[in-house]
């Protein structure tokens, strides 16, 4: 009897210090530098103890699935989880517990277009820069605002998101378009009376106001500029929109020359009046705001004063001397300092 009770005593010892080292010793069954184990919507506690077992993460399923019955009062969050060194069971219920997935953060700027986006998702490991471009043809996520619309391109709101490992190029813009939706209604909660334009024409104009000032002062100075051309007939000659239709097209090289402005493009707005087909950009919150609330001016014309901003102007005459005083301060910045040698 002593015999069994004392080997009944080294079974339990044994099997608790099974326990505590299953528990407590850090484990790392994966080979450098980590590896992500995605936890899928549903996954019963069982099967995400399986998941992490067969990836390595923890020692044992079984001792795994113990604590988590002995924890029920946390719910393990799906996600896509990285895990990077050894980690004690605890620290990796935990860390399943807290929701703690593993996201890439990507912060896109005020007035990139849909290819800058990509890029900079292709940047990021996220996806091909033409799987992202290829999605935003489909414009089902904002047919409602803007049924015409030839992409989702203007509607992608500037921000900075968080995306996990294996995002799609829908679940990016579907995020994009979510956060765009979420600032329009903001800024349209108090419709200005007599403003009969669509959605896609307001959006249309503040990518034009974004992509030709950084100024947020000018900004609603630069949208009435726009706008009083149109009242006039006169065509909005945007430089940007030329741009636009170059990289559409792949053949912008980066500087625009003069020969360029005659390149045929719907979206040349030398060649045509009115508002292009569509954005050019992704305008942010101040374009979007300036297009909606322009300023109450008469100017007609604007040209860079070569410090970032515009010399504005109300007849041709008047800019016509603009642009010959931003030429003369284009030659006096691109000259030698005065002291030297000829």
């Amino acid at each position: 009897m002593r015999r069994f009770l004392a080997l009944l005593l080294f079974l339990i010892l044994a099997g608790a210090g099974w326990f505590a080292y299953t528990f407590y010793v850090p484990y790392e069954g994966f080979s450098a530098p980590g590896v992500f184990v995605e936890i899928p919507k549903g996954t019963s506690v069982r099967g995400i103890s399986r998941l992490l077992a067969a990836q390595g993460v923890v020692r044992n399923r079984w001792t795994f699935l113990a604590l988590a019955r002995w924890r029920a009062r946390r719910t393990l969050q799906a996600g896509e989880y990285y895990f990077t060194q050894p980690e004690q069971a605890f620290q990796v219920y935990d860390t399943l517990a807290a929701g703690k997935a593993f996201e890439i953060s990507v912060t896109v700027p005020e007035g990139f277009n849909t290819i800058q986006i990509g890029a900079l998702l292709e940047q990021n490991g996220l996806m091909t820069r033409q799987a992202f471009l290829d999605a935003t043809k489909d414009t089902t996520p904002i047919h409602d605002l803007a049924p015409n619309a030839p992409s989702v391109e203007g509607f992608l709101f500037p921000s900075t998101y968080e995306f996990p490992h294996h995002v799609t190029p829908g679940q990016v813009i579907s995020a994009m378009t979510a956060q765009f939706r979420s600032h329009w209604s903001a800024l349209t909660a108090a419709d200005a009376p007599g403003d009969n334009r669509t959605p896609q024409e307001i959006v249309t104009l503040a990518s034009l106001v974004e992509s030709e000032t950084p100024k947020p002062a000018e900004r609603p100075i630069v949208a009435r500029v726009f706008l009083n051309r149109l009242k006039l007939g006169l065509p909005l000659q945007c430089d940007p929109t030329v741009i636009y239709g170059m990289e559409q097209a792949g053949v912008y090289t980066g500087t625009l020359t003069g020969a360029d402005l005659r390149f045929e493009s719907a979206y040349n707005t030398y060649h045509h009046q009115g508002l292009p087909p569509g954005p050019i950009a992704n305008p942010g919150e101040a374009s979007l705001r300036a297009a909606l609330e322009p300023a109450d001016v008469d100017y007609l014309y604007f040209v860079a004063d070569t410090q970032g901003g515009h010399l504005f102007s109300r007849t041709l005459e008047e800019h016509n001397r603009n642009v010959t005083r931003y030429r003369k301060l284009l030659r006096q910045n691109s000259q030698e300092p005065s002291g030297a040698a000829q």
